[in-house]
């Protein structure tokens, strides 16, 4: 994609809408400094376009004449802003009506209002941030908990940045040097072997291998697992459900077949993000409404990627139990059996629920201890040996789609070269590697994906 910068100014509220006590309003432009002169007047009475870049002014903001508010005002000369482009910010009192006003003051002289995500698109566009960067803002801005703010600020997203773009160059040179041998076969141009040549593409497939295998913690930790507890009426599903969730959030009650409907809600057990569904008991009922719950949970089940399945061995072990685990074993979610109510007797062990589960943990939903369960899920979908901040991590199917392509065609350059084939049979092939490359942080990606992605930003950012 050619990157063609914005050649118009715009302005936006950066801040929420809604009552505060400061908002920002974000211009930028080609003329967002004359546009801001027309409507400010600093108390020291010097002219905006003497002010010095990042020093707050204080000031009144007019509209028609009449003065709107008093604010502070910031000067970001281009190409020392976020956007690359001459940037005006000003920080004003925060009623929804002064915002409109200012707001409506700028469009008048000449801004129009910014769509979602144009500042970062400018950004991107001007050569600030690539579209890794810009995907991680846009994670970062609906984050939910803390393990998602380390993935997405700016250290974690320079080291994804910094490796993706070292495996560009990697098989930018690689090309290069093969180029270089088809072509001046007779020239002495320190052309690499074919040994070496084969070794640098061995390394590159290592690095992208590493950067693929991320994905798994990198998917877990932004995006989320969708998780279903399943298990017969009164096993405690709903009061795990709370505890994980923090809140009573369903209904518990001494009946069984209280829950009917699906509820879901999306928490942190430990640095993985769960999209958890309590579901209705799976049992055999004449209940048409409780019938129509247990199918909800079936089929939650069957779309699940994990099942917390829930089993109180105070109780029997019994031909709904049996029944249960007969569904679940056909499911290809990853299964993690609970023995609940762990603080009363047991009248039997796990012996009884036989092979198919990853884990088998003893619990008890009212003591509230879910160590063991965090420490089991933490392990099945994170890289212990990453760690979240200080190493790469690819965090979207986008990113990881390209390199698992660039990958690809990496393996068939090296199955020809290793076979035999002329150096030259393999240059459509890391050509190839290199656009999949280049498609990670934006270098060659079209307009359609770039679209998608900054239309997930709110308007301000």
């Amino acid at each position: 994609m050619t990157r063609q910068p914005f050649q118009d100014t715009v302005a936006a509220l950066s801040t929420p809408p809604g009552k505060g006590g400061v908002a920002l309003i974000r211009l930028c432009g080609e003329e967002a400094i004359e546009i801001a002169g027309a409507c400010f007047r600093a108390k020291n009475e010097k002219d905006i376009s003497l002010f010095p870049s990042r020093l707050a002014v204080y000031g009144n903001f007019y509209y028609q004449g009449e003065p709107v508010d008093d604010v502070l005002l910031t000067v970001f000369r281009a190409p020392h802003s976020y956007t690359g482009e001459d940037t005006v910010e000003i920080a004003c009192h925060g009623s929804m009506l002064i915002c409109r006003t200012i707001l409506e003051a700028l469009y008048s002289k000449g801004a129009r209002p910014a769509q979602k995500g144009e500042f970062t698109r400018r950004a991107f566009l001007a050569g600030k941030i690539n579209l890794t960067e810009a995907e991680a803002i846009a994670e970062l801005l609906d984050a939910q908990n803390r393990e998602q703010i380390k993935l997405f600020q700016q250290d974690s997203r320079s080291h994804l940045s910094l490796a993706l773009a070292s495996l560009y160059e990697g098989i930018s040179s690689l090309l290069s040097a093969v180029y270089a041998k088809v072509d001046y076969p007779d020239e002495d141009l320190a052309e690499l072997s074919r040994e070496e040549i084969l070794s640098s593409l061995e390394e590159l497939m290592e690095k992208t291998e590493r950067l693929c295998h991320s994905y798994k913690t990198g998917r877990a930790v932004a995006e989320g697992i969708y998780t279903v507890l399943l298990g017969k009426p009164n096993t405690g599903k709903s009061s795990l459900y709370n505890l994980l969730a923090g809140k009573d959030a369903a209904i518990v009650t001494e009946y069984a077949g209280t829950t009917r409907d699906i509820l879901e809600v999306s928490l942190s057990l430990g640095r993985v993000l769960l999209r958890l569904a309590d579901t209705a008991g799976v049992r055999e009922t004449d209940n048409p409404v409780e019938k129509i719950g247990v199918e909800k949970a079936k089929d939650a089940a069957r779309s699940a990627e994990l099942i917390l399945m829930l089993f109180d061995t105070s109780s029997p072990f019994d031909e709904e139990d049996e029944a249960m685990l007969a569904f679940a074993k056909k499911t290809k979610a990853v299964k993690i059996a609970l023995l609940n109510k762990s603080d009363l007797p047991a009248l039997w062990d796990a012996s009884r629920l036989g092979e198919g589960f990853a884990h088998i943990l003893p619990i008890s939903a009212k003591k509230g201890d879910t160590d063991a369960l965090c420490a089991c899920v933490d392990a099945l979908f994170t890289d212990g040996s990453l760690q979240i901040g200080e190493d790469a991590i690819v965090f979207t199917a986008r990113q990881f789609a390209a390199l698992e392509r660039a990958k690809e065609m990496m393996q068939n350059a090296k199955r020809g070269l290793a076979a035999g084939f002329a150096e030259d049979a393999a240059l459509c092939e890391l050509e190839a590697a290199a656009v999949a490359l280049a498609e990670t942080d934006g270098r060659a990606v079209s307009e359609d994906i770039v679209s998608g992605i900054f239309s997930k930003f709110c308007v301000g950012k």
